[in-house]
């Protein structure tokens, strides 16, 4: 029995062969279908559009978990920083110099084409680096924006030797083509790497003349391993948290573990970062450190500094 297709069903096939995307393709093979009349000689047709259905459903669902799980990278440790960049400025090997994470490193540029993250030691805490590809008007990826706003602070990788000035600016404008204001509402540092070139002194100091005032700059060199120390401190300083350290009555602090707060946290703060209900149970507590003699009584609203130890009575 003959198809009898309508002239609407062969438009939709044409917009079937001229989509770019599975997502329009499906659209389009639906309506070929619903065009479809229903009969016999239809029937092999008909199976045949629902199982290329079926197949572009699978790949649109695959696409998106890929997607999602890129956009979404759950927060490890003290804190979450990205590192973004322009092409070739080696922020895959300074990522890779101070973490666990093995990104791909090459004398060629676009070498990252997704996100990487990696856990960075800070004497006793960890902190997390995220990798990303680089940072150019034809090759930002949609999910990028995304998780810089996410992220607790940014990190902006310049090369020393290749005009710093300018791949801030253009970094910047980047970002702020996208909603994202680097100077007024993210927490940001400066690394200019490739300290080992030439150039590099000179430009360093360059970068620092121009945006000291406005976030912070340091130069290192990830090749050679020189000044990545001094970052993580930098670091660590930049994201602007303290390391609370709680004890039992009667027992040693436990420092290898410590609360992670905003600076200006108190210690009503903390109680209830070790457990919720804590702050409102807490009848009184004793502080090292902060206080005016060790082992103090301390209030709810006392402001607590990196590195106090507290010893919470319920």
């Amino acid at each position: 029995m003959p198809a009898n297709l309508p002239p609407q069903y062969f438009e939709a096939e044409k917009k079937f062969r001229l989509a770019k995307n599975p997502a329009d393709k499906k659209v389009a093979l639906e309506e070929m279908l619903a065009i479809m009349p229903k009969h016999k000689g239809t029937d092999h047709l008909r199976a045949d559009l629902r199982r290329k259905i079926a197949r572009l459903t699978q790949i649109s669902e695959k696409k998106a978990a890929t997607q999602r799980a890129s956009m979404l990278i759950d927060k490890e440790g003290a804190a979450q920083v990205v590192v973004v960049g322009l092409p070739n400025t080696g922020k895959s090997q300074l990522v890779s110099s101070v973490t666990n994470a093995s990104p791909t490193v090459a004398e060629y540029p676009f070498t990252t084409q997704s996100a990487t993250p990696g856990m960075m030691e800070f004497e006793n805490i960890q902190i997390q680096l995220i990798d990303t590809p680089p940072l150019t008007e034809q090759s930002v990826v949609w999910w990028l924006p995304h998780m810089i706003r996410r992220a607790d602070a940014l990190l902006i990788v310049v090369d020393l030797g290749d005009a710093p000035l300018a791949q801030v600016e253009a970094i910047f404008t980047e970002l702020e083509s996208r909603k994202i204001d680097i100077k007024d509402k993210v927490k940001a540092l400066i690394v200019g790497n490739k300290l080992d070139l030439a150039s590099a002194q000179e430009n360093h100091l360059a970068l620092k003349n121009k945006y000291q005032g406005q976030l912070p700059v340091i130069a290192v060199s990830a090749r050679v391993g020189v000044g990545l120390e001094e970052m993580k401190r930098e670091i660590f300083q930049m994201l602007d948290i303290i390391r609370v350290y709680t004890k039992a009555p009667g027992q040693k602090p436990e420092f290898t573990d410590p609360i992670i707060l905003e600076r200006g946290s108190t210690l009503e703060d903390a109680a209830a970062s070790v457990h919720k209900d804590f702050a409102a149970k807490l009848k009184y507590a004793r502080i090292w450190g902060s206080g005016k003699h060790d082992g103090i009584m301390a209030k709810r609203d006392h402001v607590l500094q990196d590195g106090d130890i507290i010893e919470l009575h319920l």
